[in-house]
């Protein structure tokens, strides 16, 4: 499937990969960037309208409009509130690092220092988590992969514990190689075993082949 994407977005894609560094696969990007937008699509309420969404976007951290952003600085919260596109602060829009700073008498890392409960979530969670989670979600294999990496655990598993069985009890061959079976000796005689030795002379093959 063939699909287009806006010049100007593209450039701006690969300017950040530049820039960057490391892995420059324009593709992976771009699947990247989907998985991403469709974990947020999965938050909003239903017969929503993505094209309607509204919220501020925080480097990867996308903040919908209605969540609520709470600080701690000396011994009291302090609350911002994303309304529209901005994060608004006693009627001021603010930046993340601004409010964290607003009521502190030294340097703050916003990403450390501000909580996020966006709608939907039943309480506050720390930022850099928030962030930290998309990375992970972000490094995932497609679920195929994983599917197959279970199904190869489960396989290992089991062949461990036939080998651990075999142990024990003092056959330790090889579970992918079972032991052959041997039908049991008919000892009752067939025909023609009854009669009685002709043969005077009995010769070995290699005295007959050097002869």
């Amino acid at each position: 499937m063939t699909l287009q994407v806006d010049t100007d977005t593209l450039l701006q894609l690969i300017s950040h990969l530049k820039v960057r560094g490391g892995a420059q696969d324009v593709s992976e990007a771009i699947n990247s960037a989907i998985v991403l937008w469709l974990r947020e699509q999965s938050q909003l309420a239903k017969n929503c309208d993505p094209a309607g969404v509204r919220g501020y976007q925080w480097k990867s951290l996308f903040l919908p409009e209605g969540t609520e952003i709470r600080s701690w600085s000396y011994g009291e919260h302090n609350y911002a509130r994303v309304v529209g596109d901005e994060i608004i602060h006693q009627g001021k829009s603010v930046t993340p690092n601004q409010f964290a700073q607003s009521f502190a008498r030294t340097m703050r890392n916003a990403w450390m220092d501000l909580s996020v409960r966006r709608p939907g979530d039943k309480q506050f969670k720390m930022a850099h988590r928030l962030r930290l989670e998309l990375a992970q979600q972000a490094r995932q294999p497609p679920a195929t992969a994983g599917v197959a990496a279970a199904l190869a655990d489960t396989t290992m598993g089991a062949l461990l514990v036939a080998l651990q069985a075999q142990i024990r009890e003092g056959r330790p061959s090889s579970p992918l190689r079972p032991e052959p079976q041997v039908a049991p000796r008919n000892p009752a005689p067939g025909e023609g075993w009854d009669l009685p030795e002709r043969r005077k002379y009995r010769f070995r093959l290699e005295d007959v082949a050097f002869d």
